[in-house]
C-alpha cells in the first residue's frame, strides 16, 4: 500500500496505556489456545490465494489492522476487520484471523467484546490523534464478526472463539434487534439513529446475507436469526420492483395506516455501492436454500441491466434507470449472481474484466490501483468464482482445503 509511516501503526494500537496487564493476560489466554491448533496447522499453511495476499500488502499492517488508504482519516472500519477474518478462514490462515479479531477487541471495542459492539470507525482524528471516530456500531460487521468467529471455532476446534461469538450475539439481539409491528424481529443497521418519528424504521438490505443468518440461526437456536432472515426475504420482495434493490430503505408504521416499506427519507431509491453486495450474497446463497430461488427471481435486473457492458454504478430501484460505470468490484461481486442465474455470456465478459484488473500489479501506484472495497468485492466473488468456498444450506461453509488438513472439523 502505501504503508503507514511506523509512528502511525504505534498509535493504532495505543490506548494511553489503560488495561496493559489485562490485554497481556488475554493475549496469552489466546495464545495457549492457539497453540494447539497452530501445531496441527503447521502442517497445513495458508493456501496460496494472489488476490488475498495482495490484500494484506496493501491494506492489512501486521498488527492485523484493516485500512482504507483512500481517505483522509486513513480509516478502519469494523465492516472491513469482520471481512479480513472470513477472507482468513477461506485462506486456512490462523494468524492473520487471530490478529484482525485481537485488534478489533482492542480498539474498536475497547477490550471488552462481551460488554459493548465493536465501534465501526476508528482512525485518525481531525487533532491528528489516532482512536475511535464513531462509536456507533455497524450491524453487517457485528453478523460478520460472530459468524466468522462461530465458523472458525467449528473448524479450527477453538472454543473461545465460539464464546466470543455467543456473546456478541447476544450483544447484538439485546442492541440491534428491533420488533417492527405488522413485521417482527428485524436487524436494525446500528444501536442508535435508525429508529425515526413516524415511527419509521431505516434498514440497509445489504446487511443481511442469508448465509450467515442461516448459520447463526444454527449456532443460538434460542435468537432471533431465522425470523429475521424470513423478513430480509419480505423485505427485498416489497421493495424491488424492477428488480433491483435500493442501498437504504424504511419501514414505517403511521398511525391510522397498515405499516409497510416504503422508500429511505434520505437516500430514496439509490442502489449503488451497498446494494451490489445483494446480488452477491443472493448469488453465494445455497441453491438448496429454500430463498434461494425467490430472492434471484426477485434481483432479476441487474442481470438485464449489464447485458451490453459493465455493471452499473448506481439504479433507481423504483424506475428501473441506470446510471454511469460501476467499478471492478461490482463485476466480481456479480459473478457468483450470474452464475446462479445461468447467465453463461455475461457471466465469462465479467469475469475478464476482473482478471485483467485484480490483482493489480505489484508495484502499481495507489492511483491506479482497485481501491479497498474493489478488493473486498474482489474476493468474496473471485473467492466463490474459484470454489475456495462455498456455503451450505444450513450456512456452515465448505471449504477447498478441509479435506487436506488434519485440523479441520468434521461436519
Amino acid at each position: 500500500m502505501p504503508t503507514p509511516a511506523s509512528g502511525f501503526q504505534r498509535n493504532s494500537s495505543a490506548r494511553s496505556g489503560r488495561g496493559a496487564g489485562t490485554r497481556l493476560a488475554r493475549w496469552a489466554a489466546a495464545l495457549a489456545l492457539a497453540l494447539p491448533a497452530a501445531a496441527s496447522a503447521a502442517s497445513c499453511p495458508p493456501i496460496a490465494w494472489p488476490l488475498w495476499q495482495d490484500f494484506q500488502r496493501r491494506f492489512m499492517q501486521a498488527d492485523g489492522r484493516v485500512i482504507d488508504p483512500s481517505v483522509p482519516q486513513q480509516h478502519s472500519t469494523s465492516e472491513g476487520q469482520s471481512y479480513a477474518m472470513f477472507f482468513a478462514l477461506v485462506a486456512n490462515d490462523p494468524a492473520a484471523f487471530e490478529r484482525a479479531w485481537r485488534w478489533s477487541v482492542d480498539n474498536l471495542a475497547q477490550g471488552d467484546a462481551a460488554g459493548r459492539l465493536p465501534a465501526w470507525q476508528w482512525g485518525r482524528r481531525e487533532d491528528g490523534t489516532w482512536g475511535l471516530l464513531d462509536a456507533n456500531a455497524a450491524s453487517d460487521a457485528d453478523l460478520w464478526f460472530a459468524y466468522a468467529l462461530a465458523e472458525a471455532a467449528r473448524l479450527w476446534k477453538r472454543p473461545d472463539y465460539a464464546r466470543d461469538a455467543r456473546a456478541l450475539l447476544a450483544r447484538i439481539a439485546a442492541d440491534e434487534v428491533a420488533e417492527l409491528p405488522g413485521l417482527g424481529k428485524m436487524l436494525l443497521p446500528g444501536p442508535a439513529g435508525f429508529e425515526l418519528a413516524g415511527p419509521l424504521w431505516r434498514l440497509n438490505p445489504s446487511y443481511l446475507p442469508l448465509p450467515v443468518l442461516r448459520r447463526l440461526a444454527q449456532f443460538d437456536q434460542g435468537g432471533p436469526w431465522r425470523a429475521i432472515a424470513a423478513n430480509t426475504v419480505k423485505m427485498v420482495e416489497a421493495v424491488s420492483p424492477k428488480g433491483f434493490v435500493a442501498d437504504w430503505v424504511a419501514y414505517q408504521a403511521p398511525a391510522g395506516a397498515p405499516p409497510a416499506f416504503a422508500p429511505d427519507p434520505e437516500k430514496g431509491a439509490v442502489g449503488s455501492y451497498d446494494a451490489i453486495r445483494n446480488y452477491l450474497w443472493a448469488g453465494m446463497t445455497a441453491p438448496a436454500d429454500a430463498a434461494a430461488r425467490p430472492m434471484l427471481r426477485t434481483l432479476s435486473g441487474m442481470e438485464g441491466a449489464i447485458a451490453e457492458g459493465v455493471p452499473p454504478e448506481s439504479v433507481d430501484a423504483a424506475t428501473g434507470a441506470v446510471k454511469g460505470q460501476g467499478p471492478v468490484g461490482f463485476s466480481a461481486a456479480l459473478l457468483p449472481y450470474l452464475a446462479a442465474r445461468g447467465a453463461k455470456e455475461e457471466l465469462e465478459r465479467q469475469r475478464a474484466r476482473v482478471r485483467a484488473q485484480l490483482p493489480a500489479a505489484p508495484h502499481a501506484p495507489p492511483e491506479q490501483a482497485p481501491r479497498y472495497y474493489d478488493y473486498v468485492l474482489g474476493l468474496f466473488g473471485t473467492g466463490w468464482d474459484e470454489q475456495r468456498y462455498r456455503f451450505l444450506s444450513a450456512g456452515t461453509l465448505k471449504l477447498s482445503w478441509e479435506k487436506a488438513c488434519p485440523h479441520a472439523a468434521t461436519r
